[in-house]
Formats: C-alpha cells, structure tokens, sequence
C-alpha cells in the first residue's frame, strides 16, 4: 500500500501536472470504484483543480465550489499519467481523470478490487475521512509522545493506527522500528524516554530519507514504480536476507494479511518473536534465539 513516502511524491507529480488545471471528464470502467452518490461524476466537469494534498493515505483533489475528489488506492492501486484521452480498457485499469494535457489513470493488480473513490461536497464531507493521527513530520517530540501512549498497543500496531499516525503503513513501520532499534512487539506502556525520542528521531529520518530517495529516483517523470519493496530498506521484504547493520538473519511474524520484518540482533536482542506459522510447523516447541532456531534447521537437513 503507497505509504506517506509514496503519496508525497505522487503529490509533487500530480501538482505539475494537474494544479490549477480543469479536470474535463471522469471515466470510470465499473461501478465498484466509486463509492458515494452525491455529487456525480459530471458535476465536476471542467472544474479547476485548486489544490491537491494527502489525507493520511489518502489523495485529495480539491476543485472549484468545494468540490472533492478523495482516492484511496488500498494496496494494489496505482497512478499513471497518460496522453489525453488515455484508454481504460486493460484489464486492470479502473479510471481516468482528463484534463487538457493528459490523463491520469487508476490501475489496481489483483483479483481484489479495493481502491476507493469518493466524491464530496465541502469540507465537512472531506472532514468524514480524516482520521485523526498526528502527521508524521510535522509533530514535535511532545506531540509525538502523546500520541503513542494514548493507547496501549504494541509499537507495530501504533505506528500503522491511522488515528495515532497520518500515512505509516507495514512497510516503513518495519523500517522506523529497525532504525530505532526496538521490537515490533514491545508494548507502549513499556517504553521508556530515551526510547521514545529515539522512535521519533528514527521516525523523522526514515520517512525524510525516502521522500527524497523516490523523488530522485522519479526525477521529472512521473512515478511508475510505486511499490513497497525497494532493495534499499533494511529489512521490511528482507525475509531470511542479512541484515545490513550486524548481518543477522532478518526474521518475521506473519498475522492475517500482514507480516512485520525485524532483525533478531539489533531489536529484540537475539530473540525471535513468535511465529503462528513457524511454531505450529514445531509443535510448539518455539526457538528462542536465532542460534537455536538455524541449529534445529541445519540437523533437519
């Protein structure tokens, strides 16, 4: 799912492109996608984009007479800029948006079709979407601080509650926590000051990092290759890889549809987390060091 990194950067392509010109037409494929009834697609013909920002992991075209446009583009949900009248007839393309000079297009791979588009009027129909989280590079340490102990979860859960933090989706989550050093799982309540800032610290220099490493990567062109494994990251995607800092095997837990990637060494000191898949494949009988888990996987040979 495009994280803040991502939808940053799609932001400065789009302002390019799309500021301050009139979107002519939406073309939607299917019926799926749009997820509101009021206003309708062609009341916001030829309106101005007026400004175009990001709301969590949201993007928001706002036009003319408070008008709206609010897309959500879930995990497998993309952005191309085409040539104008683009065709949306390939089997993953969901929209177009025209405009004079182009055409942005909504693709989204996979079976499941999740990405969303909601058209609203006023800033109280856009308010409905807000979900209330600090923005990310924006909060002092204060701030920052007060929002991770508001509730008490673990540090994996937090970073990724839309209500605590704007845009920190599973893949720089892994990231922060790996830069701070601290378990996905360590809860909270049981952080102490000296962790805390340097959760923030890790959050702040992660995030600003990649900002700039995919802005670079897209140069003048826009954003194609919007994915949340880049070879770059340190252990989110890096499954059974090196850590680059020790060299550890980078380890993982798998819940649901999700998987948090950590590295044994510098965060849980040599601890590996428990595994619903793993431990069930050893009866239970759950390693508790990295050492002891490639010792009964080497004699399994």
């Amino acid at each position: 799912m495009p994280e803040l990194p991502d939808i940053v950067v799609y932001l400065q392509a789009l302002e390019e492109r799309v500021l301050g010109q009139r979107l002519r037409a939406i073309r939607l494929k299917g019926p799926f996608l749009l997820r509101s009834v009021s206003p309708r697609p062609e009341e916001l013909a030829d309106k101005r984009v007026v400004t175009v920002q990001r709301l969590g992991k949201r993007l928001v075209f706002e036009l003319e007479d408070g008008l709206f446009m609010v897309l959500h583009l879930m995990i497998a949900g993309r952005l191309h800029w085409k040539p104008a009248g683009a065709s949306i007839k390939g089997k993953t393309s969901l929209a177009a948006f025209d405009f004079d000079h182009g055409t942005l297009t909504l693709t989204e791979a996979g079976a499941k079709k999740r990405a969303s588009l909601h058209l609203v009027q006023g800033q109280a129909g856009l308010a409905e979407f807000a979900r209330g989280g600090v923005e990310p590079l924006e909060a002092s340490l204060d701030e920052f601080r007060e929002a991770l102990v508001r509730e008490n979860h673990t540090l994996k859960r937090s970073l990724t509650d839309p209500r605590l933090f704007s845009g920190i989706g599973n893949a720089y989550s892994d990231e922060i926590l790996h830069r701070a050093g601290l378990s996905p799982l360590k809860w909270t309540s049981r952080l102490g000051d000296e962790e805390t800032t340097r959760l923030y610290e890790a959050m702040q220099s992660v995030l600003r990092e990649w900002v700039d490493r995919l802005t670079e990567q897209a140069g003048e062109n826009f954003p194609e290759k919007v994915t949340a494994f880049h070879p770059e990251m340190a252990v989110h995607g890096k499954y059974g890889q090196p850590c680059p800092v020790c060299g550890a095997t980078v380890a993982r837990i798998r819940y649901a549809e999700n998987e948090a990637n950590y590295c044994p060494a510098c965060q849980t000191g040599g601890k590996l987390l428990a595994d619903r898949a793993l431990s069930r494949l050893l009866k239970g009988d759950w390693p508790r060091t990295v050492q002891e888990l490639e010792e009964r996987q080497a004699g399994a040979r």
